[in-house]
Order: C-alpha cells, then sequence, then structure tokens
C-alpha cells in the first residue's frame, strides 16, 4: 500500500552543500521523496512509499533520513499523526 506523508527537519548548521545532502538521501533510500527548503536551515521531504501501514512507511524514512543526515533534528510529520511516531531518538 502506498503511504503519502511530509517530513520537516531543521538541519545542524555544518550540514553543507544542500544538492550533496539531498544525493546522500537518495542514496540512504529517499529517492521516492521529493525535497524541499523554502527557509534556509530547513528541509521538507514529502513521500510517497510502500509499507504495509503507514507507522512502517514513516520509520522507514526516517531511518534513511538518519542515515544520511544524522544529526538533523525532525520538527514536524504530516499530515499530523499523533501517537504514531513517538520519537525520532535513535
Amino acid at each position: 500500500m502506498e503511504h503519502s506523508f511530509t517530513l520537516k527537519y531543521q538541519l545542524p548548521p555544518e550540514t553543507g552543500a544542500i544538492d550533496a545532502l539531498v544525493e546522500r538521501f537518495a542514496q540512504e533510500g529517499c529517492d521516492d521523496a521529493l525535497v524541499g527548503g523554502g527557509q534556509q536551515g530547513y528541509l521538507a521531504l514529502q513521500f510517497i512509499r510502500e509499507a504495509a501501514t503507514a507507522r512502517e512507511a514513516i520509520e522507514s524514512a526516517m531511518e534513511d533520513i538518519r542515515r544520511a543526515s544524522p544529526h538533523a533534528l525532525l520538527i514536524e510529520i504530516s499530515p499530523e499523526l499523533q501517537g504514531l511516531v513517538a520519537s525520532d531518538s535513535p
């Protein structure tokens, strides 16, 4: 089943070039996401991901992002899924 959701992250100052980060996202499995940045230091990744449940889709995307940018801070999941993902801690 396909699940559509957006994850928004605050990036650490030492992130470097956004183009390189987007490339790392794709290498780590986020090739099913549209990446956008409107505000400096923040990125949004809009996913359409195959998984059995929405929770599995979101958690797998978060793991992929964590591998690509371990210090990025998750600030929002939308649509709002309260209680679906309790924590972004490893």
